[in-house]
């Protein structure tokens, strides 16, 4: 192994085993086994965990007199190429406590997470729709990072249905109406813009994304335009189309989404399933033909991925069963 020549950046998480005063040091072990000796730099400072929205909670002046044993931390610091008998030497420059004391973790109260989802609902209620009503035709993909929204009139498909996800999962842990108002708008959205309904076939399939020229007019975009995905229908975007409608059902048992489901359930099952003895469902298949064998899909052709076969548990059918319990839905899950 090349010898480490130079400094690095890296975080370390792990429980204190020791505090040794006369170096100003302390040894962590991290929960796979490995122990370090973290020096404390002499401009390093330290914090509790905050939860989105909150103050910096300064422990700095208190820091070493909470290095106890068993205390769990995070410890953000250098390494340097220094160290005695060759080895690395970690200077910490910025630690994390979990709590005032060695046993809590502030994240475990009662309402950390209903805190920390609130704060996320309200800063895209206000970064997508501001003060006013909550219309989707003013949503767009992009925000800078102060929330502002970029110039670009795309409207991405699975983009606003992790929204929808979020804004669904935010009611049912506050049972706020307003997150609720905003899941419904949202998936009723793209129902009406996103959605393509084959009632003689009996499926669905969800566009890539939708323009919204300056004119007022849309105009669709069907096959995926990225880059790996260019001019093809990857399975993971139908997936995630499902991902927010899905967690609006549950929320709301609209029949109306559950017919959406069924039927885009049955696009995978018709085009994207290995009907062989291999199983799994195709990465990908071609936007006219809906084959996964078409020569057009280039190195996409009947290739299979985690995204086709695995995301359909965590994205949509999870709380698909949690929110039907039919057998169905726990053997696709398994």
């Amino acid at each position: 192994m090349n010898k480490i020549d130079f400094t690095f950046s890296d975080l370390i998480a792990g429980y204190i085993t020791s505090y040794d005063q006369a170096s100003d040091s302390f040894g962590l072990k991290t929960s796979d086994g490995r122990e370090y000796t973290v020096h404390i730099a002499v401009n390093c400072y330290a914090e509790l965990v905050r939860n989105l929205g909150e103050a910096f909670h300064d422990a700095s002046g208190s820091m070493r007199e909470m290095l106890t044993p068993g205390r769990f931390l995070f410890a953000y610091g250098i390494f340097y190429p220094d160290g005695t008998d060759g080895d690395c030497r970690f200077d910490v420059k910025h630690i994390v406590f979990l709590g005032r004391t060695e046993n809590e973790y502030l994240f475990e109260k009662q309402n950390w997470w209903i805190q920390q989802i609130r704060q996320l609902a309200d800063f895209y209620l206000n970064a997508e729709f501001g003060d006013g009503e909550i219309d989707y035709s003013a949503y767009r993909t992009n925000l800078a990072l102060t929330g502002e929204k970029l110039r670009s009139g795309r409207q991405e498909t699975d983009t606003i249905s992790r929204l929808v996800y979020g804004f669904s999962s935010a009611f049912l842990l506050t049972g706020d109406e307003r997150y609720l108002e905003a899941a419904q708008k949202g998936t009723k959205y793209l129902r009406d813009h996103f959605r393509f309904k084959d009632n003689s076939e009996n499926i669905c399939y969800w566009y890539h994304a939708v323009d919204l020229n300056d004119d007022g007019t849309e105009q669709k975009v069907f096959a995926s335009e990225f880059g790996d995905d260019y001019h093809a229908l990857p399975c993971y975007e139908q997936i995630y189309a499902l991902a927010g409608p899905t967690q609006t059902y549950r929320a709301t048992g609209d029949r109306l989404i559950m017919d959406d489901i069924k039927s885009t359930i049955n696009l995978f099952n018709r085009f994207y399933k290995d009907k062989s003895e291999k199983g799994g469902y195709y990465s990908h298949i071609d936007p006219i033909t809906l084959s996964p064998h078409s020569e057009t899909l280039g190195h996409n052709r009947a290739r299979k991925n985690w995204n086709s076969v695995g995301d359909h548990a965590p994205a949509y059918l999870i709380n698909l069963w949690l929110a039907t319990e039919a057998p169905e839905y726990a053997d696709f899950l398994e």
